[in-house]
């Protein structure tokens, strides 16, 4: 399991499609943002966590194609397939290295690029955490969606629509969660539906994905 995940990150990395893509992905939108609305640091700062949890969504999605689309492109998958480790230990794996290479720089540079959006002092630390906590769901959603589509030529685009309505609760109830934490009010209901969603998807999805997979490679 642990060669597995070093060599996907390693693959990530090497491909294009980790954390480099993303982090620049969530950076130009964090920049154009201002442009499009205007440089009110009152505006900024209400809308800043919505931004910032759309833009890690986005940036997320740039690299879900490529969870398994190397690996069939080779073979490895199959090979996979027939090893003695279990689909689902696989798929989990797979999302891990994902989340890794993607969704946790996008974690760490979010309070960074915050400072550019006027995002509260308070709120800072609550960006963190619903980020923290919502992006490893976001990695197990889009893992399942590429298994939907792995093999389908061109189905980068049919995979953002199955998985961008999938992705909505996650992306209201963690923007919430950074929305109150900076403007001090009570979260405990958007953070435990957040936590929720992201047990419910890692306890759930990888099984489903494992299903998917061994049905389009028979």
């Amino acid at each position: 399991m642990i060669a597995l995940l070093t060599r996907d990150m390693r693959l990530a990395v090497r491909a294009g499609g980790g954390f480099g893509l993303g982090l620049a992905f969530f950076l130009i939108v964090v920049v154009l943002v201002p442009f499009g609305v205007g440089p009110q640091s009152a505006l900024l700062s209400k809308i800043a966590p919505g931004i910032l949890w759309l833009g890690a969504l986005l940036a997320c999605l740039l690299s879900l194609d490529r969870i398994f689309a190397l690996d069939h492109e080779d073979g490895s998958l199959d090979l996979l397939a027939t090893s003695p480790l279990p689909m689902e230990g696989i798929v989990s794996v797979k999302a891990l290295a994902h989340w890794l290479t993607t969704g946790l720089p996008l974690v760490l540079a979010a309070p960074v690029l915050g400072v550019l959006l006027s995002l509260p002092v308070q709120g800072f630390g609550w960006l963190v955490v619903s980020l923290a906590l919502g992006t490893p769901a976001l990695s197990v959603i889009g893992t399942f969606g590429a298994a939907l589509t792995v093999g389908l030529k061109r189905g980068g685009l049919l995979l953002s629509l199955l998985v961008l309505p999938l992705y909505v609760p996650t992306l209201i109830f963690g923007a919430e969660v950074a929305r109150r934490g900076a403007e001090g009010m009570a979260l405990g209901t958007p953070l435990a539906l957040l936590a929720g969603i992201t047990c419910g998807t890692i306890a759930l999805l990888p099984f489903a994905s494992a299903a998917v997979l061994r049905v389009n490679l028979r």
